[in-house]
This record gives C-alpha cells, structure tokens and sequence, in this order.
C-alpha cells in the first residue's frame, strides 16, 4: 500500500516511521528544506516541495497512492491539499484502482462538526478530519489520577491500557515467573500487553517470562478504580482520588474551556483563571460558565497574591494547557510550590513531556502523539477503528480487529482459537443488549462472538499477519 504523507513534521515523520514498520511503501512531502534534511533518514522517499501543487502530487506517485494524508500545522492547507490530492488520484487512477482515502488534520473543531454533519466530504472531498483534543483530555484526565503512571490510553468503553514502572517493591512478583506470580495476588495478575527492559528488545511477554525490577510494562485494564489495585501490586503507592476534586484550570482558551467541560461533567468544582479580560467574560458569558461549580477568575496565574486569594493551595490539582508550552510549565510549576499535590500539562513539544516528570509535574499528554494516533487509525480501515502506539515501550502497537463469519473465530471460546504467543488480547469490546459498548476481559473461557471487536497488541509488522489471520 503506497501512503503518501503532506508534512515532514514531528507528525509526519511519526506516521511515517510507524507505516514503515509494517512495510507500507510511504512518501513525505514538504516544502521545508529542513524538515526534509531531518527525514532523510527514515527508509521512506522524501520530496522537497509544495504539497499543494499538482506536479509534486503527481512525483510522489498519487494515482497509485491508496491513502493521502496532510499534517501540516494549516488547516486550510491541509484541506486544500486532500482536495486536490483526490483530483489528481483520479485523473491519473485507471477504473481498477481504489479510490483514495483522505485524512487532514485539523485544529478548528468546525471543520469537525462539519465532518459530524456529514458536510465535509461533500464540499472539501475529504474523508476524514482528525483533532486530537478531545483524545488528549481523556489521557490527560485518566493520567492525573497518580504520579506513578507514565502513560493511559483509553481505548474507548472504559477501557485502558496503562504504563508503568516495577519497583522493587513488587517483592510478591519479581524474580519468577508470570504464571506463578499469579497464584500469589488475591483476583489474578494484571494483563501485561507490551515489556521493555533497558538493553533488550520490547516484547508481548508470555506465562513463562520472569519481571523484575524497573522493567517497563503497558497493562489493560477496565475502570478507573483499577488504576490503584495495580499500582498497589507492582510496588508503587496507591493515592485516594477524591470523588468531587476541586480543580485549578490556567486559561480561559478553547482548550482551557473544553478542560474545565471535561471536570465539571465528572463532578468537581472548577476554578478557571485567565489573565485576558476578553477571554474572561467570553467563557462567563457561556453555557459552562453559568455552571454552578464553575468559577471564572480574571487575573495573573503567575501572581501569587491572586493565587493565594483564589486559595490555590485548597485545589486538588491545577491543569495548564496555554498556546505556549513554557508558559503553561511555568504556571504549573507555581501553583505545585504554593501546595497544590497534583499538576496536569497538554504540550506541543513532545520533548518537554520527559522533561516536566523530572521536574515533578504530576502527567502531562503530548497532544502531537494522540494525533498519530488517531490518523494511523484512520489509516488502518481494514480494522475496526483502534490504534495506539505505546509511548514508553517501543515497537509494540494495539489495533482493533473485528471478529466477523468468514475468521473463523466466532463462536470459540478465547482458549479454542489458538491464537498465537506473538500477539495478546487486551480486551473484548461487545455491544450489549442495550445497545452500548462495553469492554470485556479476554479470559480463556470467554466466547467470541459475531461482531466483537477486539483490542490486540502485538509488534507493527505482524499486522498484516494478523488481517490476515481475521479475514480482513
């Protein structure tokens, strides 16, 4: 499959290295000559040139693409670009080629309602538009629940996959194997669906492989109120999450707003400062800003009298999420000094995700990963929607397959299907009876059924076996 990529950006080139490494045949396009410098060495072509020209749409070979995909830091561009990309598939494509899928990334979430509506596709010819904030507030959500997760993936239905460090702690499970290690913890072991160890490969570990201390695990889990229980198990000190928190939002942005959305529908009381009096009266003037727990403050985050007066350190938690990533640092890091235990940060820069756990910022969501994310979602169609790749544990990846007639597998029980070691279901998601999705643990004895979905993590290039394996 021939994926051609408009932007040789941080998501661009993610993309890119992702799809290689399950051997698609993938293009880069941009007209930065840096950015092209910097991608010379993936084992992808790379074209230096306006991916809104026609010419360089042509020299990357659109009319054998089957997927065009535009990351550039535009919107405009971006959808201009899968416009054309779309025309030009189709003046060169013959009638035995497939039509070209589309995916643009997008910050406007009115070009997401659009999509919503149905009216993208019609006026743009674009398939699918990607925003990642909304992905990146439910990470950033399910991560502030403790200092000792590194990374939460909501899968969708209550779903996650969590990542974590062992400690030493952990004296009930290191030094022996998975499967005895089980025996010994009241309810089983958590699923581990992806290990890194310093100096060796990651792998899906099996019964009989043995952890030991700091090795780096990803866990499926279902519920918030597990999150605890395998803290508790691998060596780390479980916290007591309050049920209504009173939560410090810095900024009174869009995203600032949706945040503040976010904690209200999950019962706390939200304090919103904002030092713009525009932006202030804007987000009081709103359905959320009449909300009764809702409280807009117009001042300096970075005024310590006004922090004291608002009583910051009376707050569970305080969350930044400004245009500029140092400044949301910088305010994260004041309201933790005047004694708020817990901080959240929704960041541009990757780089700085590191960076600010070392600083003893409690979690913070690399909102450029989540994007990734979600196109290489888009991308992979033949599955039932899910992709992630796990942040801390390289080359390990979670896809959704679908269980249909012609696999074979519906109607087995998970132990009778034979899967193999290679390969480890997180979860089974089915839709219930009452016509709502609900996540499932894949124990040995459960049986598939027609239609579930489910959420399989494995290396990137044992995907295609896999679509394979499910008939897809």
């Amino acid at each position: 499959m021939r994926i051609v990529i408009g932007g040789a950006g941080r998501v661009g080139t993610e993309m890119a290295r992702a799809l290689r490494a399950e051997d698609m045949d993938v293009v880069l396009v941009d007209s930065d000559s840096r950015a092209v410098k910097n991608a010379q060495n993936l084992d992808v072509l790379v074209i230096h040139g306006d991916l809104t020209t026609r010419e360089k749409l042509y020299e990357a070979g659109i009319g054998e693409a089957e997927v065009f995909v535009a990351t550039t830091n535009s919107d405009e561009r971006n959808l201009l670009a899968c416009t054309l990309a779309k025309h030009a598939h189709n003046e060169l494509s013959s009638s035995k080629s497939k039509t070209l899928l589309t995916i643009c990334r997008v910050r406007d979430m009115n070009f997401v309602r659009e999509q919503d509506a149905g009216k993208l596709q019609e006026w743009a010819k674009v398939d699918y538009v990607v925003n990642p904030l909304e992905g990146a507030i439910r990470r950033l959500h399910s991560g502030l629940r403790s200092s000792a997760i590194e990374e939460v993936i909501p899968f969708g239905q209550d779903a996650f996959i969590i990542e974590l460090d062992v400690t030493n702690k952990a004296s009930d499970i290191v030094f022996q194997c998975l499967r005895d290690a089980s025996k010994q913890i009241e309810g089983g072991m958590p699923l581990i669906v992806g290990l890194k160890r310093d100096g060796e490969k990651s792998l899906v570990p099996d019964g009989d492989f043995m952890l030991m201390p700091n090795d780096r695990i990803a866990i499926a889990t279902t519920g918030l109120s597990s999150f605890n229980r395998i803290l508790n198990i691998f060596g780390h000190e479980a916290t007591d999450f309050p049920t209504e928190p009173r939560v410090a939002v810095i900024g009174a942005n869009r995203i600032g707003q949706r945040i503040a959305d976010d904690w209200l529908e999950a019962g706390a009381s939200v304090t919103v400062i904002e030092r713009d009096l525009q932006l202030a009266n804007m987000l009081s003037g709103t359905e959320t800003g009449s909300h009764p727990k809702l409280e807009v403050i117009h001042g300096d985050h970075l005024d310590r009298d006004i922090l004291t007066e608002i009583g910051i350190s009376e707050h569970h938690m305080a969350i930044a999420a400004l245009e500029d990533d140092l400044a949301s640092i910088a305010a994260a890091l004041l309201a933790s000094d005047m004694g708020v235990q817990t901080t959240g940060l929704l960041l541009y820069d990757a780089d700085l995700v590191k960076v600010t756990q070392r600083m003893g910022i409690t979690f913070a969501v690399d909102r450029k990963r989540v994007a990734v994310d979600n196109m290489l979602a888009q991308i992979h169609t033949k599955t039932a929607g899910g992709y992630a790749i796990l942040s801390n544990i390289p080359n390990i990846i979670g896809v959704s397959m679908l269980v249909s007639s012609e696999s074979g597998y519906a109607g087995k029980r998970v132990l009778e299907a034979s899967f193999p070691d290679w390969m480890r279901i997180a979860f089974i998601q089915r839709l219930n009876t009452n016509g709502t999705w609900e996540s499932l643990r894949p124990s040995l004895d459960k049986t598939l059924l027609e239609g579930d979905r489910l959420i399989i993590f494995c290396s990137p290039e044992r995907v295609v076996e896999l679509e394979k394996r499910f008939k897809v």
